[in-house]
């Protein structure tokens, strides 16, 4: 397996971890709902991102819900050190698995002390506050004003029940208020080699020395499909997949990378993405795809 180190590290909060980490959102069943389908694989494939070298794991109460933070809790708990949990709230599961936007207060405390009981822990280390997008795409940032909201998780973290705050699907003007009631540890967009909308703000973030995590690295419920990214993981000898990774991991040195899989073998074929070289033609050619 790759060493991860290769990657490098970046700040997250007050903690520096390694930037390819891991997405529990697949080991909640079908549709990130119910129970996984082979319980004892997702506890083994925590187990075996931790001793290859993982320490940020990015997760949420409403995958399952309540599945992923509880096989964390079994497969990991006492947690390590070093190891540094990300969840976030802001949504919850309809009984027919919809997601449902949660952002009223109450609702947002509550998810609080739901992440907190289910991980097992007196303090969330990273909680991001993941915005409703907009009805057509669910993940595409919608303007509008977040303060209550974050103003809510805010006094939560005055209270010691949260260390750091983030945010989920933000624009840049959401983000700058943000800022203005608290500081902000890390952005979670979509982001990847073919949805490139954030370029600019990927760039603003590093500026300030702030943690870019994009979600569906590998194009989430649509994986990416590109007969360029084929070509360049063939003159490679990589997986397309791998490419991918690679390549957001060579867009900006604050990109924290969280793909997410139920399956071991996949897994090691994320975390080996750490190591790939990517030559000028093929950073040349993979730019070209998003443009």
């Amino acid at each position: 397996m790759s060493n991860l180190s290769q990657a490098g590290t970046f700040t997250l909060g007050d903690r520096r971890v390694a930037r390819m980490g891991y997405g529990a959102m697949q080991l909640a069943g079908p549709g990130v709902f119910g129970p996984p389908r082979d319980h004892a694989a997702a506890v083994a494939v925590l187990r075996e991102a931790i001793a290859a070298g993982v320490n940020h794991i990015d997760t949420s109460d409403f995958y399952g819900p309540h599945v992923t933070n509880r096989i964390i809790h079994e497969a990991l708990h006492p947690y390590a050190d070093d190891l540094v949990i990300v969840t976030k709230v802001g949504a919850r599961r309809g009984d027919d698995a919809s997601w449902i936007p949660a952002l009223a207060p109450e609702e947002l405390v509550a998810a609080v002390h739901d992440n907190l009981r289910n991980l097992g822990v007196d303090a969330l280390e990273v909680v991001n506050l993941r915005l409703a997008g907009d009805p057509q795409t669910l993940s595409t940032p919608r303007e509008g004003s977040i303060a209550p909201q974050f103003e809510t998780l805010a006094r939560l973290r005055e209270q010691g029940l949260i260390r750091h705050l983030g945010l989920s699907n933000a624009t840049a003007g959401q983000i700058a208020e943000a800022q203005g009631i608290a500081p902000v540890a890390c952005v979670q967009n979509l982001y990847n080699l073919a949805h490139r909308d954030d370029d600019a703000l990927v760039d603003a973030l590093a500026a300030q020395g702030i943690a870019y995590v994009p979600f569906f690295p590998l194009g989430g419920f649509s994986p990416l499909q590109s007969d360029r990214l084929d070509a360049v993981a063939a003159r490679l000898a990589a997986t397309p997949m791998q490419v991918a990774l690679a390549w957001l991991l060579r867009r900006a040195s604050n990109v924290l990378l969280i793909p997410g899989t139920s399956s071991p073998a996949h897994l090691r074929e994320n975390l080996a993405a750490t190591g790939l070289e990517l030559d000028a033609q093929a950073l040349a050619e993979l730019d070209a795809i998003g443009r």
